[in-house]
């Protein structure tokens, strides 16, 4: 899942790079191209959902684990050209949703594996330690093009606007012969679900009303947490950085520098909370989650139209805030659907959700092309009202008709 996440988060680790090189695209470009994977992602977990009880979890890592590897290779290509066409760009995006679909298949199959009492934890550490991925790809990408790697000697660097040499195709190809290795230990160790069902037999999830209230939630949680993810870095290029009405001010921050932190601190919450949502529930959790996330981003508002660079800190400090309460809230809610919903329909649901929420990163794109940040940010804070009350109503309050 690790090597899944950094494909699906490659793009947002080359963007920022693209126009340093050579490349002539516009902010609403740029926005697209890293939307793009959150928008396959979503539709592949829709398909990804249904497959483990029908061709196996070994066969679903082994054969999605070689598919990682296309759009690494082409994205591996396509950086060393700036005239590549963009409608090219945006088909390699497409494509890098590949690793966050198979999220919808992987973690159903874990869930099928543990009791209820520990479902909290387990899932928790997989989905925390593959959200790594996220990170990962946008700590490291950056690090990787500053030197030659692996002694690809045939390949020339590429040039800044300054002279620079960098090496972004670096980012696409590290992570290549990882994925051929996740293949193997696939194929070779992996356990196959212990359940069995056709794809008629687990549409039945939909009849259950926690489906959807569930999804609403997790859209809250993962959905704006892997969609401000991903939009991070251009976030503060475009608000604070060279992109920004402060351009050619000296000590202008970086976006490449902060993109991995949102995921780092929600990928680590999310492994932290998972023993805790065993011991207290995880419905609580998942309040607590979303009320600290609608303050964050309401806080984070007051950054968005800044008349000093001096701002930023209070915007990083406010979105760090928002990333940390996402990752309580993704525990909290993967362990609400073990507990409030027979164990086979748990792992659809799980997987439906995942799906879902999965768009996050392609709708928070499309939202950021369409509308100021400011607009968007207070959608957002409206939204998590709404996911609150619903939250505590139906799950979190004492008495509540479904706690977990």
């Amino acid at each position: 899942m690790i090597i899944a996440f950094c494909v699906w988060f490659l793009v947002s680790a080359i963007a920022p790079k693209l126009n340093e090189i050579g490349f002539d695209l516009t902010a609403a470009q740029l926005y697209w191209l890293t939307a793009l994977p959150g928008l396959s992602g979503g539709l592949l977990r829709l398909v990804y959902m249904v497959l483990p009880p029908i061709i196996g979890t070994r066969r679903l890592v082994g054969y999605s684990s070689l598919l990682f590897i296309i759009p690494m290779i082409g994205w591996f290509f396509a950086v060393q050209d700036a005239n590549t066409p963009y409608w090219w760009l945006l088909v390699l995006s497409f494509l890098c949703g590949i690793g966050g679909g198979s999220f919808s298949g992987y973690m159903p199959s874990t869930g099928y594996f543990f009791p209820k009492a520990k479902s909290g934890t387990a899932l928790g550490i997989q989905a925390g330690v593959g959200n790594f991925g996220m990170s990962i790809i946008q700590l490291v990408g950056p690090w990787l093009m500053g030197f030659g790697l692996l002694g690809m000697g045939a390949f020339s660097p590429q040039r800044t606007s300054s002279g620079d040499a960098v090496f972004v195709y670096n980012a696409a190809i590290v992570f290549v012969p990882w994925a051929v290795v996740a293949a193997i230990l696939a194929f070779t160790l992996l356990k196959d679900v212990p359940v069995t069902a056709n794809i008629r037999q687990q549409l039945d999830i939909f009849s259950n009303a926690n489906t959807w209230y569930m999804t609403a939630m997790y859209v809250m949680t993962f959905g704006l947490f892997s969609g401000f993810a991903a939009q991070f870095g251009l976030l503060i290029k475009n608000i604070y950085g060279d992109a920004s009405q402060f351009a050619g001010m000296e000590g202008l921050p970086m976006g490449v520098t902060y993109a991995f932190l949102g995921p780092l601190i929600a990928s680590a919450v999310r492994i932290v909370w998972g023993p805790l949502c065993d011991r207290f529930g995880g419905a609580v959790w998942t309040f607590i989650s979303i009320i600290g996330m609608t303050i964050s981003l309401f806080a984070c508002t007051f950054f968005l139209r800044p008349d000093s660079p001096d701002e930023f800190t209070g915007f990083l400090w406010t979105m760090i805030a928002m990333f940390f309460f996402a990752g309580i809230g993704n525990a909290g809610t993967f362990k609400q659907m073990p507990m409030i919903m027979p164990a086979r329909q748990a792992g659809g649901a799980i997987g439906f959700t995942a799906a879902i929420a999965a768009f996050g990163p392609f709708f928070v794109g499309i939202a950021l092309t369409a509308m100021t940040p400011y607009t968007w940010y207070l959608i957002c804070v409206i939204y998590g009202i709404i996911c609150a009350v619903i939250c505590w109503f139906r799950y979190a309050r004492p008495g509540a008709p479904y706690p977990g």
